[in-house]
């Protein structure tokens, strides 16, 4: 089984390495070390999608953030992100976003960008410990006030139970939301913030206070004062190794005495996790007052 996930994955590193490029299955055959038929058989059967949905769904969600970040023609866009014509291209997008690319342009909403999770990702064996010691950066960085839109779980304290209940996609929609701090985000709501029967963990995208844009149905929108925070911030990781990035800095985050440098922990303030990213490390912000 091991073997197949594998030659998926090698698959989606590839389309992710050529995604603008002419993509055919005999290339994804070559990279993937099984014959054309088998490779489609097992890309289908591991991501639940064809190659060519799959390419075609990463190529839309680019060209959408790239028409809500910058000022460009439509035909532009379609040509660089590899679609043969803009009728095509319009079409695709009209069916994916239910709007068309200008009006998109025009009024940036918030829609459900695709997420290409890697399958062997669903696969990771946890391991008990690194092979070697790794550093920990430690930051303190000072929050604005400001708003975050939200969806709530039902009782959720991490990120696998939030996705059974709501679903992966809700980060693929949060990432359609321009961010004031360029990212969404993962909440531990502290109970003030929370609602009856809602989760502790939540997800989110943080926006300005004077925000005015859409807020998605069944979306929450709520207000965070300005506050200090202490970033910590782990060493890059291999991306199988993730789980234990996100705990080794947990275990961190729980040995460390904020009075050392002057603070203690901010109770009414939320714990805030970044998608972890194996090139920049797991990072998770913890709220501090001044002692």
């Amino acid at each position: 089984m091991l073997e197949q996930v594998e030659a998926v994955q090698r698959m989606q590193d590839y389309i992710e390495r050529n995604l603008f490029e002419s993509i055919t299955l005999a290339e994804l055959s070559t990279v993937s070390l099984f014959s054309p038929w088998y490779s489609y058989r097992l890309f289908v059967s591991q991501v639940g999608m064809t190659p060519a949905d799959y390419i075609r769904k990463f190529r839309l969600s680019k060209s959408a953030l790239k028409l809500r970040d910058s000022t460009c023609k439509i035909a532009e866009v379609a040509f660089e992100m590899g679609f043969g014509s803009v009728d095509g291209y319009q079409r695709a997008f009209q069916r994916e976003f239910g709007c068309n690319p200008r009006e998109y342009a025009t009024n940036p909403m918030p829609v459900y960008l695709f997420t290409p999770y890697g399958v062997k990702f669903r696969h990771v064996e946890r391991r008990k410990a690194m092979e070697n010691l790794k550093n920990v950066f430690i930051q303190v960085i000072e929050k604005p006030a400001r708003k975050v839109i939200i969806k709530r779980g039902v009782k959720a304290a991490e990120y696998w139970a939030y996705c059974e209940e709501v679903g992966c996609e809700v980060w693929g929609l949060l990432q359609s939301i321009h961010s004031i701090s360029g990212e969404p985000v993962c909440l531990w709501l502290p109970a003030s913030y929370k609602k009856a029967g809602t989760s502790e963990y939540v997800q989110g995208v943080e926006v300005s206070l004077d925000y005015r844009g859409m807020i998605p149905e069944g979306f929450d929108l709520i207000e965070l004062p300005a506050a200090k925070y202490l970033m910590f911030q782990g060493e890059p990781f291999e991306p199988e190794d993730y789980c234990l990035a996100i705990e080794e800095i947990q275990a961190s985050i729980e040995k460390y005495d904020p009075t050392l440098i002057g603070y203690s922990w901010d109770n009414q303030n939320p714990r805030i996790q970044l998608e972890p990213i194996d090139t920049r490390g797991y990072i998770e912000l913890v709220a501090v007052k001044t002692v």
